[in-house]
C-alpha cells in the first residue's frame, strides 16, 4: 500500500485521519457479539512533520513544547511516534510534530486512535517510505494500548478503512458495502462520555442479574446482525427500527442518559427513521438516521436550535468497489 491520505515535500510531510462512528452493537461487542462502526469523514486529524534542529517538539492545542516533557495525556501519542521513529530508523531528535484536530475528545469518536494513525502517516511520509495496513495498525495500536488498556481495535481499523467494519471479538474482521446512501446526522450533547465506567457498570451488571443482561446483550447482537442485511439490501427504514431498537437495550443496560434521551427523542419527533446513542454512552454523542439529503439538512438545524453542542451531517455512500 502507499503512503495515502499523505503530503509530502523534502521539508514537511502530512498525514490525516478522519474519525468513526459505532452504528450498532457498542457495550455487546465488549461480551463477544458483533458491531458495525463507521468511517466518520467530517471531523479529522491532520499531522505535520517538518525538520527543526534539537529536540522533539509538539504542538497541538493541548500542548506546545518538547515531547520529553508531554503531559500523561499525550504520552501513548510519545509512544507510537516513539515506536515509529524506531521501526523507520529515524534518529529521535531534530523534528517539529504538529497536530491539528476538529474531533471532539471523550465523545466516542475515536480521537485518540485517528491521532495515532494521522501521526503514522505523517512520519512514514517524511521518511519516504510506504505501509501496509497492518504496520499501520500496530503501530497506532502502541498509542491506543496506553489509551485504552486492552483496546479492541475496532477504533484504529474503522479509521483506517473507507468502508464500515464487521467487528466480533476474536474473529476476522469483514467489511460491509451499502448498497445505497443512508443520510444520517450526528449530535453531540456537550458532554464528555465516559467509555470505561460506563463498560465497567455492564459487566458488573452482568454479574449481579446474568441471564437479565445476557438476554439484552444477545438481542443487542440479533438486531447487528439485521442492521447489516439492512445495509446490504438499502432498507432505511429497517434500519432506523432496528437503531430504536438497540436504543431500548441500551436504555436497559443503564448506559443512556437523560441529555441522551432527549436529544434522540426530539430526533424522533422531527421524522428521523431511528436515533440512539453512539459509543460509550453517558454523555457524547447520538446517531439519527434521516430520510434523505433533505431530511438531513433540516434534521441538522433543529438539533442545532434545539440545543446540541455541535451537529454534524454525513453520508455513508453506496460502495461497491472501494476495498477496507
Amino acid at each position: 500500500m502507499s503512503v495515502e491520505n499523505a503530503l509530502t515535500s523534502e521539508e514537511m510531510a502530512i498525514g490525516v485521519a478522519h474519525s468513526k462512528l459505532i452504528l450498532i452493537g457498542e457495550h455487546a461487542v465488549v461480551h463477544g457479539q458483533p458491531a458495525i462502526s463507521i468511517p466518520f469523514p467530517i471531523v479529522g486529524v491532520e499531522s505535520i512533520v517538518c525538520h527543526k534542529p534539537g529536540a522533539i517538539e509538539f504542538v497541538s492545542e493541548l500542548y506546545k513544547g518538547p515531547a520529553d516533557e508531554a503531559p500523561h495525556f499525550l504520552h501513548g501519542m510519545v509512544y507510537c511516534m516513539d515506536a515509529t521513529l524506531d521501526y523507520l530508523n529515524l534518529p529521535r531528535r531534530d523534528l517539529n510534530i504538529e497536530v491539528r484536530s476538529t474531533i471532539p475528545p471523550g465523545k466516542g469518536l475515536g480521537s485518540s486512535a485517528s491521532v495515532a494513525i494521522a501521526l503514522v502517516r505523517s512520519l512514514f511520509a517524511y521518511a519516504g517510505k510506504t505501509y501496509t495496513k497492518e504496520e499501520l495498525l500496530m503501530l497506532a495500536n502502541v498509542s491506543e494500548t496506553f489509551a485504552h488498556g486492552a483496546p479492541s481495535g475496532i477504533d484504529a481499523l474503522t479509521i483506517a478503512s473507507d468502508l464500515p467494519l464487521w467487528f466480533e471479538k476474536g474473529r476476522e474482521i469483514d467489511y460491509i458495502k451499502p448498497k445505497n446512501d443512508f443520510h444520517f446526522v450526528v449530535a453531540d450533547t456537550g458532554r464528555v462520555g465516559d467509555t470505561k465506567t460506563a463498560v465497567e457498570s455492564v459487566t458488573n451488571l452482568l454479574k449481579t442479574a446474568p441471564k437479565r443482561i445476557q438476554r439484552k446483550l444477545s438481542r443487542l447482537g440479533e438486531l447487528t446482525y439485521q442492521a447489516r442485511n439492512a445495509l446490504e439490501k438499502a432498507s432505511k427504514q429497517v434500519l432506523g427500527q432496528l437503531l430504536n431498537e438497540a436504543q431500548k437495550e441500551l436504555e436497559a443496560l443503564g448506559v443512556s442518559d437523560a441529555g441522551l434521551n432527549r436529544l434522540i427523542a426530539f430526533a424522533r419527533e422531527e421524522g428521523a427513521l431511528g436515533a440512539k446513542l453512539t459509543g460509550g454512552g453517558n454523555g457524547g454523542c447520538i446517531i439519527a438516521l434521516a430520510k434523505n439529503e433533505l431530511h438531513s439538512r433540516q434534521l441538522t438545524e433543529k438539533l442545532k436550535n434545539f440545543g446540541a453542542a455541535k451537529v454534524w451531517p454525513f453520508v455513508l455512500q453506496q460502495q461497491d468497489h472501494l476495498e477496507g
